[in-house]
């Protein structure tokens, strides 16, 4: 590093505000592809990831701390720094491509081009700047070759002409980026082999096509306003949009469209370059989510400890007045009233305490199976009479480093809200049971580190929740129960609990078939001595010539699957809901050896699709797949005995194994 003046560590901490956000936003940023640089509005580095370490040629202890011009070439910085005050005079998300002639600077002093996103993170001390950057030197390497082919088409012979044209096809098809031409009509007229694998057809089938065949319905008019404006001679740069494989899947892309011109130099059509970044929308989308429960934890926890002052001074004079008055007196009642709302307000700000994160606990080594046969005895009052409580353990030993009270409380909560989710009666479940998780089901699920957890399971059969409705149940205060009802910190107390316990909670929920709730506690059983014995983590062989029929209705999740399917050697039929799946199946006499489906979709279940493919195909096998527990499933009536069911989130060894004992 230089030792220049420019560039003196500087020696103070981050201020609060930015470390809470770098502390918050580790495990997210270090998910993200690009390299990604934090900086406060002096243009102070707070957090890097391992990608800019690795980028810069920097360690991070070397960055942090430092102004963020040690990355940028001194010929560069006055630029770098106008955007920097143009972005803090009007924040918001930009991109700043090639044509602002940006460069960065590694630690060995070499230069090289990039490209940078800035994204603004707001917080009670101001404003955070997320910084994700991209060495573009091959994308300009990649440029200028096509520039100079381009140059050697136009002089060398007819003879000469067809070589080069091999040889530009080669670059083009090398490239990952889906890279293809069309008229200004929309008639696509080339199509490398990027754009076949991001958007599943082959030349043949699209070459003479228009391109509208890849928006979505709800775009209609977005292709044409595009070649509009490439027919007037403009540009269309990181155009970020949505756009439809061959299988029915949504894809967000960025977009970079320039005008193709003729022999004579007219506008003949559109060349355009098209980068999946759905991973990169994914993220972004975690980290938003993050970054809001986090802001409303901090408010909630600087509230409850504000007013826990004002409730110590009321219930103080509370007091005092008790004992000047005679207790026979009228004014003795109003004094207790006092008292028992200070009490109540006590109550709330615990509650608001431990969604924060900030109430104080006493972990302890217990046994889950236990502590759960002795909190449901307390349930059972609670619960009443029209409503069956079960307790399962799948686990010899679910031993867990928590404080009982919590548990206890997590509980409790979850109970309450599965009573008032079956007026008329039904079944919760508490089941408990021990997972190791590898680091691909890790990386599926953010936050989440690899290793042995304790899960705990509350299912109930009640009246379920819509999308939106889940989306915000673990946020204070919000409540679907009347006014009066509920004070809405029920799941928002799980939730902070669950985090403060360094826990992990996922939710299953669809209307009208119930709820469930898993709960991922770090197993504890190395600090007693207990040993379970281990199961066998090895996953059986690859598989060839054997066709799976997967059907869900979750993008997200057919995706992933199919992807670990078609990596261990099955072919795979992916269809997105029943209905979609028993038309392929009626329409094609193609063999399936298995259908992989989930239970709970919309339009048709899959016990109904099964039941209609095994009535023309007698002998295809069947492995279900739900966020539900098996034993919901079971008190439910959904499934018939004896049926095979992986439970969500399941692991890539659990999936494999599965189908490759059931198909035998």
């Amino acid at each position: 590093m230089e030792d220049s003046s420019d560039y003196k560590h500087n020696s103070d901490s981050p201020p609060l505000a930015m470390m809470s956000v770098v502390a918050l936003s580790s495990d997210l940023l270090e998910a993200l592809p690009d390299a990604v640089v934090a900086i406060d509005r002096d243009g102070t580095i707070v957090q890097v990831n391992s990608q800019a370490q690795e980028l810069f040629g920097y360690e991070r202890e070397e960055l942090v701390g430092q102004k963020v011009e040690i990355l940028v070439p001194e010929g560069y910085r006055g630029r770098h720094h106008h955007h920097r005050e143009q972005f803090s005079r009007s924040p918001r998300t930009r991109r700043m491509g090639a044509d602002l002639d940006l460069y960065g600077r590694r630690r060995n002093g070499s230069e090289f081009p990039v490209e940078i996103s800035l994204s603004p993170v707001t917080t009670d001390k101001g404003i955070c700047v997320l910084s994700a950057i991209r060495d573009i030197s091959d994308r300009q390497r990649m440029a200028e070759e096509l520039r100079r082919a381009n140059e050697e088409l136009h002089r060398k012979t007819a003879e000469q002409l067809g070589e080069y044209r091999t040889r530009l096809a080669a670059i083009v098809d090398s490239s990952e980026d889906a890279i293809l031409s069309k008229d200004l009509n929309g008639t696509v007229t080339s199509w490398n082999k990027g754009a076949e694998g991001l958007y599943g057809y082959t030349p043949e089938e699209i070459v003479g096509k228009n391109i509208s065949l890849l928006a979505p319905t709800d775009r209609p008019d977005e292709i044409p306003q595009i070649l509009e404006k490439i027919a007037n001679g403009e540009l269309v740069e990181h155009h970020e949009s949505v756009r439809v494989t061959k299988d029915g899947r949504r894809l967000d892309v960025s977009l970079s469209v320039s005008p193709l011109r003729g022999s004579n130099g007219d506008i003949v059509g559109a060349s355009t370059i098209a980068r999946d970044i759905t991973a990169q929308k994914r993220a972004e989308k975690h980290l938003h989510q993050a970054q809001k429960m986090e802001a409303i934890g901090r408010l909630a926890g600087g509230v409850a400890h504000d007013f826990n002052n004002i409730l110590g001074i009321i219930n103080a004079c509370a007091e005092f007045l008790r004992d000047r008055i005679d207790p026979a007196a009228e004014p003795s009642q109003y004094v207790e009233n006092i008292k028992k709302a200070s009490e109540r307000g006590t109550s709330l700000t615990r509650q608001l305490l431990a969604f924060s994160r900030s109430s104080s606990i006493q972990p302890q080594l217990l046994d889950l199976n236990a502590r759960l046969k002795d909190v449901s005895k307390l349930l059972r009052p609670l619960m009443g009479e029209d409503i069956e409580i079960l307790v399962i353990s799948k686990s010899p030993a679910a031993v867990v480093e928590a404080d009982p009270g919590q548990l206890d409380q997590v509980v409790v909560n979850l109970a309450v809200n599965a009573r008032d989710a079956m007026p008329r009666g039904g079944k919760f479940i508490l089941e408990t049971r021990a997972e190791r998780f590898d680091e691909t089901f890790a990386g599926q699920h953010q936050n989440m580190a690899p290793g042995k957890y304790v899960v705990l399971i509350a299912s109930d059969t009640g009246s379920g929740m819509d999308t939106t409705t889940l989306t915000q149940i673990f946020e204070p205060f919000f409540t679907t129960k009347e006014l009066g009802k509920g004070t809405g910190l029920g799941l928002a107390t799980v939730y902070g609990i669950v985090k403060q316990n360094a826990g992990h909670i996922l939710v299953y929920s669809e209307p009208g078939h119930g709820t469930t709730f898993k709960i991922y506690l770090p197993n504890a059983d190395h600090k007693i001595g207990i040993r379970p014995k281990a199961e066998s983590e090895k996953v059986s062989p690859k598989r060839t010539g054997s066709t799976i029929l997967l059907v869900e209705d979750d993008e997200i999740m057919r995706s992933l699957t199919r992807q670990l399917l078609q990596e261990h050697g099955y072919t795979v039929i992916e269809a997105d809901d029943g209905k979609t799946a028993l038309g392929w199946a009626q329409s094609h006499e193609d063999p399936i050896d298995l259908v992989l489906t989930d239970v709970v979709m919309k339009r048709m279940s899959g016990p109904e699709l099964v039941d209609r493919l095994t009535a023309s195909r007698p002998n295809l096998k069947v492995v279900y797949m739900s966020g539900y527990t098996g034993e919901l499933m079971a008190h439910r009536d959904v499934l018939k005995p004896g049926v095979t069911l992986v439970e969500k989130p399941f692991s890539r060894t659990t999936l494999l194994n599965t189908l490759h004992t059931t198909l035998g």
